[in-house]
């Protein structure tokens, strides 16, 4: 018995490790890659187009998320997926935008604060290759 729940632990262990990495991951590229895009004149305002720095934000977090998710053993399908989510929160978030129910504020908020759930969606959707037993 005490095999099973140390095997259980382990796996739920490496999935919560995988879960911090990503994220890290996402961070990295938003920051890295966003002051890159700012020292060569590429930076957007949130506050002035908000959709397009949603959009250059998201990209961002897509390329260092998938960069990583690549450099762990990931297929294409889970590595995609993962960057599809990033994206996910506009299909919401810009109607209501546009209609005046949030600002720019609300966006950049509301954005980051899904992100991390749909990614645990996506995650536990796929528990044995995060778990690390698909590799």
């Amino acid at each position: 018995m005490t095999t099973t729940t140390s095997k259980s632990g382990r796996r739920w262990g490496r999935f919560a490790l995988h879960y911090v990495e990503m994220i890290i991951a996402m961070f990295v590229g938003m920051f890295a890659l966003g002051m890159v895009q700012s020292a060569v004149g590429l930076g957007v305002s949130h506050s002035e187009q908000p959709e397009l720095w949603y959009l250059s934000m998201a990209l961002n977090m897509s390329i260092g998320m998938a960069a990583w998710m690549r450099f762990r053993g990931h297929g294409w399908a889970p590595t995609l997926e993962m960057c599809a989510i990033m994206f996910a929160p506009a299909l919401v978030l810009f109607p209501m935008l546009w209609t005046g129910l949030i600002d720019s504020g609300g966006l950049m908020l509301v954005s980051h604060v899904v992100m991390f759930p749909l990614m645990l969606v996506a995650m536990l959707r796929r528990l044995d290759e995060y778990a690390g037993c698909a590799h």
